[in-house]
């Protein structure tokens, strides 16, 4: 299936590249999310007339991005878990759990936004969480989980 995306997808493409997917991945996905419209000649023709536009929506977008990323990365969370004395957390503090306090400490974050390659944290101590904020853009913010 041969789509023109509306936006930037990772490992995908940028604003305007016509591209062939999988049909599920396009008709389930891309399509009903506004990411990506049919390849066809008048559909490309509209898009170039819509191309100003959504590059503007683009940019806007990013700004408004690093102006999350900015304020995340001043922000020092602190998570209080029950643990045991050599600082084993009893359970784990996964995506739910950062994005809830990053939240109540005054910036909004979505818990798909927050990395965690290795899996949930199992261990008090400080941790520097990666963020992913837009397509082009990550973050850090600090996270201290403290015992109880």
């Amino acid at each position: 299936m041969e789509i023109i995306l509306l936006e930037k997808i990772a490992n995908l493409g940028n604003l305007g590249d016509k591209v062939v997917v999988k049909p599920g991945y396009g008709r389930n996905f891309l399509i009903p999310k506004g990411k990506a419209v049919r390849a066809s000649a008048e559909k490309l023709a509209e898009f170039e007339q819509r191309r100003a536009e959504l590059e503007q929506k683009a940019a806007a977008s990013f700004a408004a991005a690093q102006a999350r990323a900015e304020a995340l990365s001043k922000l020092n969370v602190t998570i209080v878990q029950k643990a045991g004395e050599e600082g084993r957390l009893y359970g784990s503090v996964g995506v739910k759990d950062i994005a809830d306090a990053v939240t109540a400490a005054g910036v909004e974050l979505n818990r798909n936004e927050v990395r965690l390659p290795t899996g949930p944290i199992r261990h008090t101590g400080d941790y520097e969480v990666k963020l992913h904020i837009h397509a082009d853009l990550d973050a850090v913010v600090a996270v201290k989980i403290v015992g109880q």
